[in-house]
């Protein structure tokens, strides 16, 4: 009788544990099935790759509709990713923890012939024994991002060259005068000597600030929270307030700091007030504005009494070379707004306008901003690092 009950107590903790073990591959395959789920929906394209062999273990499908080509078709494209693996787990071995992860960028043909820039994030994963087994990684298409990049470094070429050419005919033409100014008075000279300084140094700003380099650089790393939006907008309103033009300044509600390159928004708010000061009647105020906007972020807006912008010239007024009907006679490459709104984008940011129902223009800076300092913001269509969508919405006034 005993070995009867110690023979059913074993059947039946025999059959707790299959039940247990039933469980647990149930489960597996719940997992198995929503990783496969997870692999065919990502937009990301993952892959694994094993280190003894260089064979490509694994690659999503993500990655096959990245390139176009089938899982078998892709072996190239491992041995590019294993090229280096050898002295890279050797320098791993060696103590190098920099070569753990890894991000290259490389050229890769579409199976339909395009070649695309491709980003490949890798990183080695231990065995049991510790040693490196397993290269998993993910592959992003960085074209987008590539001929962003290009455009943006052209443009800054173009401005540079826009503003160096009328600039060096100002330097020749002072060289002369001064060359020639032997009789001329102190007052006179001290003139030339100013104007020669002031050639100086915006030549030095074109140099360190619009060479592409530098244009290439602004959003794409993160500035410090140092800038006080208050005393930067105080600031511009002080530079442009006159008789003729007087600046109003209004803000509620900024923060102490906001992060973004300070050249860069000086530039912005000294073209918007510039553009509206040269189109406003003499007499009549602008006003400069900043607070928190409704949909996020912060917004400082330019509101000004002209003659606003012609219907038909808003969709354009950004543009490259640009310049509206009513500019007559005025001098200007048009050039500046298109050169706000650039450096605006790389922000993360917007520039809108639009015509004020009283009359005359609302240009409005859109710009992003968290109280939490350690994440990034900034619209998703933006090359910065940064994640806040931007909705689009209109000038709100008070």
């Amino acid at each position: 009788m005993p070995y009867l009950i110690l023979l059913a107590g074993a059947v039946a903790l025999l059959l707790w544990r299959l039940v247990q073990l039933r469980a647990a591959l149930l489960r597996a395959r719940a997992g198995e099935a929503r990783f496969r789920l997870l692999a065919e929906h990502s937009v990301d394209a993952g892959w694994i790759l094993d280190c003894a062999s260089a064979e490509l273990l694994y690659i999503g499908p993500a990655a096959q509709r990245l390139l176009g080509y089938d899982a078998g078709e892709l072996s190239a494209l491992a041995r590019q990713l294993a090229a280096d693996l050898p002295e890279r787990i050797r320098r791993l071995d060696g103590g190098d923890a920099s070569r753990r992860q890894l991000l290259r960028r490389l050229e890769q043909a579409h199976k339909d012939g395009h070649m695309m820039a491709l980003e490949v994030t890798s990183t080695l994963v231990d065995d049991a024994a510790g040693r490196p087994a397993t290269l998993v990684g993910v592959i992003r298409d960085a074209s987008a991002a590539r001929a962003q990049e290009q455009a943006q470094q052209r443009f800054a070429a173009m401005l540079s060259h826009e503003f160096r050419t009328p600039l060096a005919t100002i330097d020749g033409a002072i060289q002369r005068l001064e060359m020639s100014a032997a009789a001329a008075d102190e007052p006179t000279r001290k003139r030339y000597r100013k104007i020669q300084t002031a050639v100086e140094r915006l030549l030095a700003l074109i140099d360190e600030y619009l060479s592409p380099e530098r244009m290439a650089s602004i959003g794409r790393q993160r500035q410090a929270d140092s800038v006080a939006p208050q005393a930067l907008l105080e600031a511009a309103a002080a530079q442009f307030n006159s008789a003729a033009h007087p600046v109003t300044l209004r803000t509620a509600g900024l923060p102490a700091f906001l992060r973004c390159d300070p050249e860069g928004m000086r530039l912005c708010l000294k073209i918007l007030l510039d553009n509206a000061c040269a189109y406003t009647p003499a007499g009549t105020p602008v006003e400069l504005t900043g607070r928190p906007a409704a949909e996020g972020g912060l917004e400082f807006c330019v509101l000004d009494s002209g003659p606003g912008v012609p219907e038909d010239e808003l969709a354009r007024i950004f543009d490259k070379g640009f310049r509206g009907s009513g500019a007559g006679a005025r001098q200007g490459s048009g050039l500046g707004l298109y050169m706000a709104r650039a450096v605006l984008d790389v922000h993360g940011g917007n520039l809108t306008v639009q015509n004020r129902p009283e009359g005359g223009a609302a240009f409005r800076i859109w710009l992003p901003f968290s109280s939490d300092t350690g994440k990034n913001l900034a619209s998703a269509d933006c090359n910065s690092d940064n994640s806040l969508t931007q909705t689009e919405a209109g000038i709100h006034q008070s």
